[in-house]
């Protein structure tokens, strides 16, 4: 029998979208107000700033030593698209998308880059491409979390370890909240907007010794923005990873960003953020094994995201409808939490097939989450009614 009772509880923080992502628990504005203002980013204070944003960055994530952590402009694409234009073309290139954004960087490399020797490998959403397949004596691109799709790669364990090429990893929705195998990485690029839930506009590019040198020694085939160039005669710039910017920073976001850092290391680490969020997709995880109107996008379980989860309406009177119904049934359940104030911009990614999508990266706290499946079960039952 369908209940329509409303929940008299509403999560404390509705926030669950995708990104921008929730702040973190306890947030509050009188945290910046140490906030390196008014003054030159390259001022002694502003450069402290910002190197110490990159020095806790590494500490949060165990980036070994060795590896360059830079802060870059345009957030994770410009960071991705940096290492793209400055490191590719080298050798033959492996490339791998299954949801939008990875299958952005196939448009870059094929349409914009015009790679000569390219291996494209695509899944469809809710999939992963045979990771088997990849060849790494080439260099490889990939996403490392579908944030469009809710599929993940399950570990590091498929990236050889005696490859040739390079690894270009995009982690913008998996840093802080998966566990990533720095060794197995020479390229990592994120935002602070994801897993920490910070302002957006900066990116950060880590690179292995592996990328640097591939940098020092090779000059790609065509020209470089002033934004993308890493080194200069022939050698990386070593400001770009000491807090020394090529663009002006926001240094209200690079504040923003060091309190979340700090928040991270106040509550145990990474250990913590990564047991935060595996909690929130147990509680998802949960709640769909009980429900028969739902179930997650990604069939394989150990592909399943615990940060961008997406959710597909399985129930059948909804299934006999054409796409584009299906799709306006699941944008009206999102616009009945919303209403309620129980859940903000939880509707699928654009180009993803119809359903929802769900944050449940470490700032998201686990009893939100449960008190969110009951109003999506309301949500569902009070719009299938009004069909």
């Amino acid at each position: 029998m369908t209940i329509l009772i409303k929940p008299e509880t509403s999560p404390a923080n509705p926030d669950f979208s995708s990104g921008p992502c929730a702040k973190r628990p306890g947030y509050d504005l009188t945290h910046l107000n140490n906030a390196v203002l008014g003054r030159s980013h390259r001022s002694k204070p502003g450069k402290s700033r910002l190197l110490e944003a990159i020095t806790r960055t590494r500490d949060v994530l165990n980036v070994p030593e060795g590896w360059h952590i830079g802060i870059v402009p345009a957030s994770d694409t410009g960071a991705y698209e940096m290492a793209m234009w400055s490191l590719l073309g080298e050798r033959g290139l492996d490339i791998l998308g299954w949801e939008s954004f990875g299958k952005g960087w196939i448009t870059d490399a094929v349409k914009q880059l015009k790679l000569d020797d390219i291996r494209v490998m695509e899944a469809a959403y809710g999939d992963l491409p045979d990771l088997s397949e990849v060849d790494f004596s080439r260099d490889v691109a990939f996403t490392w979390n579908g944030t469009t799709s809710g599929v993940k790669v399950p570990n590091g364990d498929w990236i050889a370890d005696d490859r040739t090429g390079l690894t270009l990893c995009d982690a913008t929705s998996a840093a802080f909240a998966m566990d990533l195998p720095w060794e197995k990485l020479d390229v990592t690029t994120f935002s602070w907007q994801k897993v920490m839930g910070s302002e957006a506009a900066h990116g950060m590019l880590i690179l292995s010794p592996r990328a640097v040198e591939r940098l020092e020694s090779y000059t790609p085939p065509w020209p470089l923005p002033k934004i993308f160039r890493l080194t200069k005669g022939g050698k990386l710039i070593e400001g770009i990873f000491k807090g020394e910017t090529i663009n002006t920073p926001s240094m209200l976001a690079v504040e923003d960003y060091v309190d979340a850092l700090k928040w991270a290391e106040d509550i145990g680490g990474l250990p913590t953020l990564l047991q935060r969020s595996a909690d929130n997709l147990a509680v998802l995880s949960d709640w769909v094994a009980l429900t028969d109107w739902v179930d997650f996008l990604c069939a394989e379980e150990a592909y399943r995201s615990n940060t961008s989860i997406c959710l597909k309406i399985v129930d059948s009177d909804v299934i006999a409808m054409d796409e584009d119904a299906q799709a306006a049934f699941a944008k009206g359940i999102a616009a009945l939490l919303d209403a309620e104030g129980a859940a903000y911009d939880i509707g699928a990614y654009r180009d993803a097939p119809p359903g929802l999508r769900i944050w449940g990266g470490a700032t998201v706290e686990t009893a939100d989450l449960e008190i969110l499946t009951q109003w999506l079960d309301w949500a569902f039952a009070t719009a299938k009614e009004e069909l």
